[in-house]
């Protein structure tokens, strides 16, 4: 691409954004230029879709992000620092001055994302080989009352050892939810991962056990100084860990500041993890066991009491959570859900991203923008898949209508889906792609939900192009 476009598009943005007295901080990730603005009330959003390489724009977290694909936010952001002449800036300081700028609840929804997200390509990838796994295993999916494996018994072994690499992560779940907890909080992420460990010993009753255990009156304990401590494992567990690696970051900074220098690497692991062992196993571990179990038991039966209605007030509402960086909060009480047995969050969410999808599709045939065509067909695909930023940011939001018919087209296949009951078994890619970490037995109900709502945002978006209230771009 030429220098001068570059160039002109860089002179652009920053005029657009209220020019360089309204720039805090500056950064960029692999498609969008990530601003920390003064006041975004002055940014000229309309001047900015006009732009020949921005295919978007949005606003989140403190952040104003404006897209422009990969390879050339590299090359515009070049150009943009040094006309607006301010200083190269990473994710990570960009970050710390846009929370700044959020309110209490989205600091803690921002906190629960920067702790999880990162691990998202670990139970992703464990979710599609539990999949696989699934479609080797499940009775009646290809043959009547068999299963691919009993038909070719010779595959035997290697489901087994598909199933081994599928379950590692969420066995060991507490391990990675320590390391990227503890790293947020500001603690040392290596003994975070130990008291991950440490919760997961193959020494302690399994917590998948534990429920048959209290009823059979066979719960293992340690007889410490009086005191009577459940040896339990925190298997599939989400808030016990987290609150043991908020309790051990916060440990550790307070030793490092009273032990002298010379005894700090000796004495400060040694205290930290023993004090917050100790701890989680007598009184933090319990509570947050009990507060885990207690938000998951609620969340289903929410979903069981209001059935397909709830299914369908979910479906309408989660795009514009969405909007809000709510949607993940989301991800640690799916697998919560999903080590109780299944979550119905996954399908929800997937008839949500695909209904943006048949949206956007829809939003391609009625717009004579060739600029906007172009940006649809892949935003759609790419929120056929489950990544629907392009696609609400670059068009549905841009265009109004075709976001509120995707929020109609959404409730219609989550209506579906709660009337189903489809559970998925681990997380996966929330999009029409999703069917590998469905149970089985409802992968073609996944199918159907998904593809109702796909039809549903696309007719819906054709009817509402016809509204003069909705639709004020014809």
């Amino acid at each position: 691409m030429s220098n001068n476009k570059i160039d002109k598009t860089a002179k652009q943005v920053l005029d657009a954004i209220g020019g360089p007295d309204n720039i805090i901080s500056a950064a960029h990730c692999a498609t969008r230029l990530r601003l920390v603005l003064k006041d975004e009330s002055i940014a000229k959003t309309e001047e900015l879709s006009e732009i020949e390489l921005v295919k978007g724009q949005f606003s989140n977290s403190g952040q104003y992000q404006i897209i422009l694909g990969a390879g050339t936010v590299n090359e515009v952001y070049n150009s943009f620092i040094k006309y607006a002449d301010i200083k190269e800036s990473t994710k990570e300081e960009l970050k710390k001055e846009a929370d700044h700028k959020m309110n209490p609840l989205q600091k803690l929804v921002k906190l629960l994302s920067d702790i999880f997200v990162p691990i998202i390509p670990a139970l992703v990838a464990a979710g599609l080989l539990m999949g696989i796994n699934n479609v080797l295993t499940s009775k009646g999916l290809f043959f009547t009352g068999k299963s691919l494996m009993d038909v070719y018994p010779n595959i035997t072994d290697f489901s087994n050892m598909i199933n081994i690499f599928a379950n590692a992560a969420f066995v060991f779940l507490p391990i990675l939810i320590g390391f990227s907890a503890t790293k947020k909080f500001g603690g040392n992420p290596y003994l975070g991962a130990v008291m991950g460990m440490i919760m997961v010993h193959p020494d302690l009753l399994n917590a998948y056990g534990y429920g048959d255990a209290i009823l059979n009156n066979k719960v293992p304990v340690w007889h410490i100084f009086g005191l009577t401590i459940e040896k339990v494992g925190y298997q599939g567990t989400v808030f016990p860990v987290l609150a043991a690696s908020f309790i051990l970051s916060w440990i550790e900074r307070k030793l490092r500041k009273i032990i002298p220098s010379v005894l700090d690497n000796l004495l400060t692991p040694l205290l930290t993890v023993f004090l917050t062992s100790f701890l989680t196993f007598t009184i933090v571990g319990g509570i947050m066991r009990a507060a885990g179990n207690l938000l998951a038991d609620g969340m289903v039966w929410l979903y069981d009491v209001l059935g397909f209605f709830g299914g369908g007030i979910f479906g309408f509402i989660i795009a514009p959570l969405t909007l809000t960086g709510m949607h993940h909060s989301l991800l640690p009480i799916d697998i919560q859900l999903i080590a109780g047995g299944g979550s119905f969050l996954l399908a929800l969410v997937s008839c949500n991203n695909v209904a943006q999808s048949g949206a956007t599709f829809a939003a391609m045939f009625l717009t004579k923008d060739k600029k906007m065509k172009s940006v649809a067909v892949s935003s759609g695909i790419s929120a056929l898949l489950g990544i629907t930023e392009p696609a609400m940011f670059g068009v549905n939001l841009k265009m109004k209508f075709p976001f509120y018919a995707a929020m109609v087209g959404s409730a219609c296949g989550c209506t579906y889906a709660a009337f189903k009951h489809i559970l998925n078994v681990a997380p996966g890619p929330a999009g029409i792609i999703g069917f590998v970490s469905i149970e089985a037995g409802n992968v073609i109900n996944f199918l159907i939900a998904v593809t109702i709502s796909f039809i549903a945002g696309f007719l819906m978006t054709l009817v509402m192009s016809n509204s003069k209230k909705l639709n004020k771009s014809f």
